[in-house]
């Protein structure tokens, strides 16, 4: 929700900067807002990446035992760790088997 918000401020500022540049007003506010609203669209679209970096499956990980809740997804993770690298790797906890309904009898 606060992305579209953001979004949609800088794409306002965008459209209203070049608005009045096509109306002949050349001040400040116009570079203001054509900057600032570049600015914004291209924080948003460039920033993706930059919280879910891309981890190597090889190497030596080693469970740091932390554990907690992605906010985004509602899951349970756990870190994990190489220390040949110094990477950090977040990885869905796997719920355990539900047993069966008939009681796993004998």
């Amino acid at each position: 929700m606060l992305r579209k918000v953001i979004l949609a401020y800088g794409v306002l500022a965008l459209v209203g900067g070049v608005a009045l540049a096509a109306a002949g007003v050349l001040t400040a506010l116009v570079f203001y807002l054509c900057v600032n609203g570049a600015i914004v669209i291209a924080a948003l679209l460039f920033e993706r990446g930059r919280y879910r970096p891309t981890i190597t499956p090889g190497g030596t990980w080693q469970e740091t035992g932390e554990r907690f809740v992605d906010p985004s997804t509602g899951q349970l993770m756990k870190v994990r760790y190489n220390p040949q690298t110094g990477a950090r790797d977040y990885v869905p906890v796997q719920p355990p088997p539900r047993p069966s309904p008939r009681g796993g009898g004998r």
